[in-house]
């Protein structure tokens, strides 16, 4: 899993260093309700009404170039399953194949070519993080303040900044295009940007609670968090 900010900063091949710093998970899914005046007013939408979704994710991690330009520093892409709140299965395909998985109480990070899986609790971090957005419930403005930040490439954007002081991220960008939550931009608080684009998105599919119970690979090393 090269980076995946939505985590940690720095994670580099997997999500397993700094993990404990935010605990959480990220997807999307398409919005069933019509064109909205505002990216807020879809993101209400997309929480209030979407409850599960599943779909493919391309992500980059970003660093800035000379004269404004940006260089990207790494390539992954997978799929992603949810169910709100606290259920997700977010897949690394390539060019790692990682697992992370949570069942509404735990996450599991399972490393494919280690044969290693590492457990936290999810506990309250999931609230207070980006992963809050499309795995929370729908109290957003609990955790974060909002403000539509108009169209760029036919997307609406809206930005996000969290009212905790102690995250580790200092902003959010989130997308919608034609009523669908389509990208994502996470800025941490090193400086890193992490982009997140999705496709293939399928809105409230039946994904019952067991779905997500995870199940240890045979001889895989577990570490407890």
């Amino acid at each position: 899993m090269q980076g995946f900010k939505f985590f940690a900063p720095g994670m580099a091949r997997g999500v397993m260093r700094g993990v404990a710093h935010v605990v959480a998970g990220v997807a999307v899914a398409a919005l069933v309700a019509p064109a909205f005046a505002g990216g807020s007013d879809q993101l209400k939408a997309f929480a209030s009404q979407v409850k599960t979704a599943r779909g493919n994710f391309e992500q980059r991690q970003v660093k800035p170039g000379q004269n404004g330009a940006v260089k990207v520093a790494s390539t992954s892409s997978g799929t992603f399953e949810f169910s709100r709140p606290g259920r997700f299965v977010w897949r690394y395909v390539k060019p790692y194949d990682q697992l992370l998985q949570a069942d509404g109480e735990k996450l599991y990070i399972y490393d494919k070519d280690l044969n290693q899986v590492t457990i936290r609790k999810l506990g309250d971090s999931l609230g207070a993080s980006p992963a809050a957005i499309l795995f929370g419930s729908n109290d957003i403005e609990k955790n974060f303040n909002l403000k539509d930040s108009g169209t760029k490439n036919g997307i609406e954007w809206l930005e996000l900044t969290p009212k905790a002081k102690d995250t580790q991220f200092q902003r959010v960008g989130i997308g919608f295009k034609d009523g669908n939550l389509a990208a994502m931009e996470l800025y941490d608080a090193f400086g890193n940007v992490t982009l997140l684009t999705f496709s293939n998105i399928q809105k409230n599919p039946p994904l019952p609670a067991d779905h997500f119970k995870f199940v240890t690979p045979k001889g895989a090393d577990v570490i407890q968090g």
